[in-house]
């Protein structure tokens, strides 16, 4: 390479950040991190959002308080569809196994 060549600047193409690259030492000499946007305009829609995310955290709480109430009977349903069908099919007995035939 030519001495005293001029260090060079590159767009990352994933996140857009600008590299400054050295092609003499063949390394980053610097990094500026690309301008994020702002995720709230202002301060009431801030507001609002926590309250957004409040009240479906609280929607969520309550689908699961539910579904734990629920969940003996369903287990008992469970259960009795088992004793059900255990009945239905009758036991033959001891399985056959592969060294059985022998």
């Amino acid at each position: 390479m030519a001495k005293g060549a001029q260090p060079f600047e590159v767009g990352c193409p994933c996140c857009g950040a600008l590299i400054k690259v050295d092609p003499e030492a063949k390394a980053v000499i610097a990094h500026t991190p690309p301008a994020r946007p702002k995720t709230f305009n202002d301060f009431e829609e801030a507001a609002r959002a926590m309250k957004d995310q409040d009240s479906r955290r609280e929607s969520l709480f309550a689908q699961s308080v539910a579904n734990e109430k629920n969940k003996a009977a369903l287990l008992e349903k469970k259960f009795q569809e088992a004793v059900k069908k255990a009945k239905e099919t009758p036991d033959t007995g001891k399985p056959i196994r592969d060294f059985d035939l022998d």
